[in-house]
C-alpha cells in the first residue's frame, strides 16, 4: 500500500468509524459499550473455564480418596459392608460439596431431603453440611439497599447493625429498627450468588446429560432429579418468592394462634433485600430442663398440628424445616421462619400423598403395593409378587415395633429403599411432604418420646378420607382412627 494510503487510515477520524455493511455511523461510546460487553465476556468465559478445571480436580482427588476408602471395605460382609460404603459416599460427597462452596452446600441440603434416592448413610452425612460462610463487606449490603429501596440506610432505618447475626451461602442477614421503633431482620442478598448458581446449575445439568446418555442409567432420571435440586437452589436467590411464601403461610395459619410466622414488610422487601419482623425466643431443640411438661406437649401438638395442615389441608409445605427454623417465644407461641424452600403440591399429589400416608397408618400390604402400582413411577419387569412379599414383612416389622422406638425417617427409609431395590420410586414432590413430616416427627419425639405419630396422622385424615369419599381400610388401627376423630 502507498504510503499516502497509510497516512490515511492512521489520520482518519475514530469519532465516527463506519461500518462497510450498512454505512451506518457508530458512535465512539457505543464502541466503548461493546468492548466492554466483550471483555466482560471473555472474563466471564475464562472464569467458568477455571472454575470447570476446580471441580474436575476436586472430584479426581476425592475420587481417588474414595477408590482407597474402599480397600478397607474388603474385609467387610453383608449389612456391615453396605452400611460402611455408603457413610463412605456420603463422608465424599461431603466433603466435596464443602470444598466446591455455596451452590454445591444448598445442594447437598437438598439431596438429604430425598430418602428415596440416597442411601441412609448417605443421608446422614449430607445433613452434616453446615451453611455458614464468611460475611460479606457492609459496603455491599449498604449499596444494596441504597440501590433495591432508593434510599440510604440513614434514611429507613432508625440504626443498623453493621455486624450480621448470620452469614450463609446465599445471604446474611442483619438486626435493625425501623423510624417508627420496630425491630426488624434485614436479610441481604450476598454478591454474585445468582450468577454463581446458574454457572453451576449449568455444569451439573450438562453432567446429568452425561450420565443419561447410559440407558442403564437414564432409566433413573438424572436429568428430572437434577433439575429439581437445581431449581430448588436457584428460587431462594430471588427474595421475593421468600416474602410471597411467608405471606401465605400468615394467612393460611391466621386462625391457629399458637403458631406464628414471621410479619414481611412488603414496602421494604425486593429480589435482593428481604425486611421482617424480629423473633426472638428459644430455638425448639435449645429449651431449657426445666421447661414445663404440659407446654412442652402442647408445643408438640403445634409441631405437629402445622405439618399435617400444610401437608393435608393448605397443600402448601415449608420444605426446609428443621430445630433450627423454630423458635419458642416466652408465651410458648411457635414461631417458623426461613421460609425460602416450600412446595405447592398440586391436586394429583395431595390425593397421591394422602393415599400413601394411609396406607402406612392405617392400611394393610395389599393396600401399599396397589398405591405403589397406581401412583409411582417404575420400570418395566417389576416383580409385583416379590415386592408384595417384601412390604408385607415391612408392615410387620413397623407395626409391631414400641411406639416410643418407632423412627418415622428410619421407616420411610427402609421403604425407599425397598423401592430402590425394586425400581419402584415416588412422585419428587412428594418426597419434600414426607421429609417434612420426618422432621416434625423428630421434633415432637423429642418433646414427646411415647407420641404414637401414626395414630395422630390417621386421626388426622379421618374426616378428610370421609369427606373425599375415599375408601377406608378395614384395619384395626382405622377402626381406633375413625372412632378417635368421632368423638
Amino acid at each position: 500500500m502507498p504510503r499516502a494510503s497509510l497516512n490515511y487510515v492512521r489520520s482518519r477520524p475514530t469519532t465516527c468509524p463506519v461500518r462497510p455493511a450498512t454505512g451506518r455511523h457508530v458512535h465512539p461510546a457505543d464502541v466503548d459499550h461493546l468492548h466492554e460487553v466483550l471483555c466482560e465476556r471473555r472474563m466471564r468465559f475464562l472464569g467458568n473455564a477455571l472454575h470447570l478445571i476446580w471441580l474436575g480436580l476436586v472430584v479426581l482427588v476425592l475420587g481417588l480418596v474414595y477408590m482407597f476408602g474402599r480397600l478397607g471395605t474388603l474385609f467387610l460382609w453383608g449389612a456391615r459392608k453396605r452400611r460402611a460404603i455408603g457413610t463412605l459416599r456420603g463422608w465424599t460427597l461431603r466433603q466435596g460439596m464443602t470444598t466446591l462452596g455455596a451452590t454445591f452446600i444448598k445442594l447437598g441440603q437438598v439431596m438429604s431431603t430425598r430418602p428415596d434416592l440416597f442411601a441412609p448413610e448417605v443421608i446422614a452425612q449430607l445433613r452434616g453440611l453446615q451453611d455458614k460462610l464468611p460475611a460479606f463487606g457492609y459496603a455491599h449490603v449498604e449499596r444494596t439497599i441504597r440501590e433495591d429501596l432508593g434510599k440510604p440506610v440513614g434514611e429507613i432505618f432508625a440504626d443498623f447493625e453493621q455486624t450480621p447475626i448470620a452469614a450463609a451461602s446465599v445471604a446474611q442477614v442483619h438486626r435493625a429498627h425501623l423510624k417508627d421503633g420496630r425491630e426488624v431482620a434485614v436479610k441481604v442478598l450476598r454478591p454474585g450468588v445468582r450468577r454463581a448458581v446458574e454457572r453451576d446449575a449449568a455444569i451439573l445439568i450438562g453432567g446429568a446429560k452425561l450420565i443419561a446418555i447410559r440407558k442403564k442409567w437414564r432409566g433413573s432420571d438424572p436429568v428430572g432429579h437434577t433439575q429439581h435440586f437445581v431449581d430448588a437452589i436457584h428460587e431462594q436467590t430471588d427474595l421475593r418468592i421468600e416474602a410471597t411464601n411467608y405471606t401465605r403461610f400468615h394467612d393460611n395459619f391466621a386462625a391457629m394462634p399458637e403458631v406464628k410466622f414471621p410479619e414481611i414488610l412488603h414496602d421494604l422487601s425486593t429480589e435482593r433485600v428481604l425486611v421482617m419482623e424480629f423473633v426472638r425466643g428459644t430455638k425448639v431443640d435449645e429449651l431449657p430442663h426445666d421447661f414445663p411438661d404440659d407446654k412442652r406437649k402442647a408445643l408438640a401438638l403445634a409441631i405437629r398440628t402445622a405439618m399435617f395442615k400444610m401437608c393435608f389441608e393448605h397443600g402448601f409445605i415449608h420444605a426446609d424445616l428443621h430445630p433450627g427454623n423454630m423458635v419458642v417465644e416466652p408465651s410458648g407461641r411457635l414461631v417458623i421462619f426461613d421460609a425460602g424452600l416450600a412446595k405447592l403440591l398440586a391436586d394429583d399429589v395431595l390425593i397421591q400423598f394422602i393415599d400413601m400416608t394411609k396406607c402406612l397408618a392405617m392400611g394393610t400390604a395389599d393396600d401399599l403395593v396397589a398405591h405403589l402400582q397406581r401412583f409411582h413411577h417404575y420400570l418395566d419387569g417389576v416383580d409385583w409378587e416379590a415386592l408384595r412379599v417384601e412390604v408385607t414383612l415391612f408392615t410387620v416389622k413397623f407395626r409391631g415395633q414400641d411406639v416410643s422406638k418407632l423412627e418415622y425417617g428410619e421407616l420411610i427409609g427402609d421403604m425407599f429403599a425397598l423401592g430402590r431395590r425394586h425400581n419402584v420410586r415416588p412422585v419428587t414432590d412428594m418426597m419434600l411432604v414426607f421429609v417434612a413430616l420426618i422432621t416434625a416427627q423428630g421434633i415432637g419425639k423429642m418433646l414427646e418420646p411415647e407420641h404414637n405419630v401414626f395414630a395422630a396422622v390417621a386421626q388426622f385424615l379421618m374426616p378428610i378420607l370421609m369427606k373425599r369419599n375415599e375408601l377406608i381400610p378395614a384395619t384395626k388401627e382405622a377402626k381406633e382412627a375413625r372412632a378417635a376423630a368421632s368423638s
